[in-house]
């Protein structure tokens, strides 16, 4: 029977999904049926809160009603519409129709109960203007799926958002998807559902006739919405006693009129006259016709809203207009108000009383969270052109390197408090807790400034971001970020001639690119930061790069090549008397000699590396080597010392927190249990283990850890559970791309699949796995493959073919020093020979198998050994040495406390 994986702690694997995720307990992929749980968390978070001074729409809310009603499937009934796209100009007000009306349908029973999906697509910024894959990315976070788990490239992101949306669809929890401010179809297409239920709202400047979509043109309102838009926001902000545009309805005629009809002037109108609550509208609307010329002349419509800006501008005081000016020189989508504090030069509670006012004059609006503030991108724009007209007297540079040092101090000092070492963390944040909380909230702040930044002649900010950021963007798994910023870092260096620092650019680049599995590309950023530490003489660059380059070769199946890297990295460490380098090279030169079977080595290798790490009280680094020793030692079957191991290894992870760990090392517990016949224990393992992937969302994992459920509700004759464990498995490792997984699974279902005498099932079982163990290289797999085709062969009488499999399956194990498996394949090959009368060969075959197992030590395969030999002698008419041979097989199982000895794969 095989391991259905080995969870390897340090052997990265990542994976290429293109067919489906997982998403809590569910299974979601392209050809594989799914099961909801039966409470699902509605997707309603990210809509924005609807205006209070909402008028003149009700018949264009109504209208999109109808479309997004559900069909109720009575005859007759025309096909529901289920994308409606809203088109106008700038300020009109579609985001806010969509939000209305997302609102409304919410509140319809059974319309929408799975809730609601938003996205700001940005399409008009030309900064922040979002890509189709960056949305999908942040729609699939907002549907809970895992960061590790979401693919690359548009056409898998696009599949699998589809996907989970259509699954939900099928539970009866229908999501209602509104994408805000496209500027293109092509921007907006991949993000609409097409499972012909789910509905989406766009709103866009353009008219979007490429989507397929019922459209909707939203035109300027009309002027007694327009006054009544004006009363309401007034009173809202004043209270209902606020009556000056009803007092002076000439007054709110004229304003309403220069607004041009647009519901964002007309808001910031409103809050202008707000802000001076004894400032008459008179006043306000003899302030509007000065710019009557200009409102009448611009067609565009950034020029129809700017006379709206222009006004609410110009009735901030200095400081208030200062900071509007400043605030575009954020790179990123919204703003703090500590940064805000650092561009304007002032305290926090400064900054936060001058945003509250530009909140006010709705100049910028509060984010979701408190203490944050974005910026709509047409007033962002118009901010930005004020800004520049006064760049020397706003100290406009000043401004912007005191925020990109913000930025690059804060994010330093976040770094320290990543790192699970003991040693000195920086003040700044109380604990790591803090630490990921404003990394967080900052992410797409701090890309965004690490990209532009080289442009804006900050270049080293570029360099300190991307090197301060990488164990965030590893632990959250941003990997196309951290390519992208080692990516601006690298050729920064290269153009200034920092080699040191290129070399550092290279080494997170190759991380990067190994986690995506763009395996040659990190081999090559990985050689060419070798060949840059050795030309400096950095014995220590020399080490990491070495250990780096080691790793991804392990990921392309060049071991001996790995374990070269390791041993060198591990040279280097000892003759610069860096011991903790040492025992984490050590722990990965295990994984490496664990891979080409030498365990001996290994062994000694994880043993010294756990020493090492006690002795520096880096308990995760201990951890991780105890893990993998507990691998190893299963190999040689030194099973209690490998249980020990990882029982061991289980507590570290879970004093750490960390989960996925604990599930790792559960799983590989549950195979010693097993090889120890514990097997309710190792049920219990095995379940945990599971239960721990599904709620991490970790889809891959559990695959291998169900393959591994099966191997031991086999040994306890539960062959029906075991058969549904290997099939989810298979499914699980075939949505992942993970052929060994796959061949694995499929070669233990094999076995359960001959208890229950479903044989033809069984040979097809095994020699699928034996076809995909040779595409793909894995002769040891093959090897054990082989011996259980040769199997189910007998159990069909195909008994000269049961010869061959198990011959060559001999071979293969002889080939790599597998010697368990010979043994297993000799014992089965003399049954296969008995079985064509060749008897002289079967006992030649079973003599050799007792003389494998013996010399193993392994009890239980000598007395299965002897017994299949004592059979062979007798059909020979060698009757004294049979009766001797099963004598000896009865000593032995006396010895080991009698009970069924045979082996599941040596009938």
């Amino acid at each position: 029977m095989i391991p259905a994986g080995d969870a390897r702690d340090g052997g990265a694997t990542s994976n290429s999904i293109t067919g489906g995720i997982s998403f809590h307990a569910v299974v979601q992929g392209r050809d594989i049926t799914v099961q909801l749980p039966p409470a699902i968390t509605p997707a309603l978070s990210g809509l924005p809160a609807p205006a209070s001074a909402f008028t003149g729409r009700d018949e264009h809310v109504e209208r999109l009603l109808a479309d997004l009603a559900p069909a109720t499937g009575n005859p007759g009934e025309q096909r529901a519409v289920l994308v409606s796209a809203v088109s106008g100009l700038a300020g009109i007000g579609k985001t806010e129709l969509a939000v209305q009306t997302a609102t409304r349908a919410l509140e319809q029973p059974g319309w929408f109960p799975g809730g609601v999906l938003f996205t700001d697509l940005a399409g008009y910024d030309p900064e922040r203007r979002l890509s189709p894959e960056r949305a999908l990315e942040g729609l699939l976070r907002a549907l809970s799926i895992p960061g590790k788990h979401i693919p690359n490239g548009l056409e898998d992101r696009q599949r699998l958002y589809r996907s989970v949306l259509a699954a939900y669809a099928r539970e009866n929890q229908r999501i209602l998807v509104v994408i805000d401010n496209a500027s293109t179809s092509s921007q907006a297409g991949p993000l609409l559902p097409s499972d012909g239920t789910t509905a989406a709202l766009v709103t866009s400047r353009h008219t979007l006739d490429g989507l397929d979509a019922r459209l909707h043109d939203l035109d300027t309102l009309d002027e007694t919405a327009s006054t009544a838009v004006l009363d309401q926001a007034l009173r809202h902000a004043r209270g209902i006693d606020d009556t000056r545009f009803t007092d002076d309805a000439e007054a709110a005629t004229v304003i309403a009129r220069l607004c041009a009809g647009l519901p964002l002037a007309l808001r910031i109108a409103a809050a202008v006259l707000a802000a001076a609550p004894n400032r008459p509208a008179a006043s306000l609307a003899a302030a509007l016709q000065a710019e009557h010329t200009r409102l009448d002349k611009l067609a565009r419509p950034d020029r129809a809203v700017r006379a709206a800006f222009d006004l609410s501008y110009q009735h901030l005081i200095p400081d208030q207009a200062r900071l509007f000016r400043l605030l575009p020189l954020n790179p990123g989508p919204d703003l703090s108000t500590d940064a805000a504090a650092h561009l304007t030069g002032t305290g926090p509670d400064r900054a936060e009383e001058l945003l509250q006012h530009l909140a006010e004059a709705h100049l910028i609006e509060p984010a979701v969270a408190w203490g944050r503030w974005r910026m709509h991108d047409l007033v962002r724009l118009y901010a930005d052109e004020h800004g520049r007209t006064h760049t020397v007297g706003d100290q406009r540079d000043s401004a912007r390197t005191r925020l990109f040092t913000y930025y690059q101090d804060t994010a330093q000092a976040a770094d320290t408090h990543l790192d699970t070492l003991p040693g000195p963390r920086a003040p700044r944040f109380p604990g790591r807790a803090a630490a990921l909380e404003w990394l967080d909230a900052e992410h797409a702040n701090l890309t965004a400034t690490a990209t532009a930044a080289p442009a804006l002649g900050h270049p080293t900010t570029a360099i300190q971001l991307a090197f301060s950021l990488a164990q965030y963007l590893d632990y959250r798994r941003y990997f196309e970020d951290w390519i992208t910023l080692s990516t601006t870092a690298l050729a920064i260096c290269r153009e200034r001639g920092d080699r040191p620092g290129e070399g550092r650019a290279l080494s997170g680049l190759g991380l990067a690119l190994r986690e995506v599995r763009r395996f040659e590309e990190a081999i090559d950023a990985h050689t060419q930061d070798l060949a840059i530490c050795r030309e400096f003489g950095d014995h220590h660059g020399e080490g990491r790069a070495l250990t780096n380059l080691g790793l991804v070769l392990r990921e392309v199946r060049r071991f001996e090549e790995a374990i070269d890297a390791h041993t060198q990295a591990v040279t280097i460490y000892r003759d610069l008397a860096d011991r903790h380098s040492e025992g984490k090279a050590l722990t990965n030169l295990g994984i490496a000699l664990g891979e080409v079977r030498r365990f001996e080595e290994a062994i000694d290798a994880y043993t010294e590396a756990i020493a090492i790490c006690r002795e520096f009280g880096d308990h995760h680094g201990e951890g991780r080597a105890l893990g993998g020793l507990g691998l190893v030692l299963g190999e040689v079957r030194r099973f209690e010392e490998a249980i020990d191991a990882y029982t061991e290894a289980i507590a570290i992870r879970r004093e750490l927190g960390d989960h996925h760990g604990v599930s790792g090392a559960l799983s590989n517990l549950g195979l010693a249990l097993g090889e120890v016949r514990r097997f309710e224990e190792a049920i219990d393992a095995h379940t945990q283990a599971i239960a721990i992937y599904r709620e991490l969302g970790d889809h891959h994992r559990e695959g291998r850890a169900l393959s591994n459920l099966g191997l031991v509700l086999g040994e306890v004759r539960r062959f029906e559970e075991a058969i549904d464990a290997y099939t989810e498995a298979i499914a699980i490792c075939r949505e992942f791309g993970d052929h060994h997984g796959v061949s694995g699974a499929l070669t233990n279902l094999g076995l359960v699949l001959g208890e229950v005498r479903r044989f033809e099932e069984a040979v097809d079982a095994y020699t699928e796995a034996i076809a995909i163990c040779r595409e793909f290289g894995d002769r040891h797999r093959e090897g054990r493959a082989l011996t259980n085709l040769g199997i189910a062969l007998r159990d069909v009488r195909r008994f000269e073919e049961a010869v061959d499999a198990h011959t060559e399956a001999i071979a293969i194990c002889r080939e790599f020093g597998d010697h368990q498996g010979e043994g297993m394949a000799l014992t089965n090959l003399g049954i296969a020979l008995r079985d064509v009368r060749r008897f002289e060969e079967a006992v030649d075959a079973h003599t050799e198998a007792v003389a494998v197992y013996r010399e193993l030590g392994d009890h239980h395969g000598v007395s299965e050994a002897l017994t299949n030999l004592g059979l062979a002698l007798g059909e020979v008419r060698r009757f004294e040495e049979a009766i001797d041979a099963h004598t000896q097989a009865a000593t032995i199982r006396r010895e080991l406390g009698g009970g069924h000895l045979e082996d599941q794969a040596s009938k």
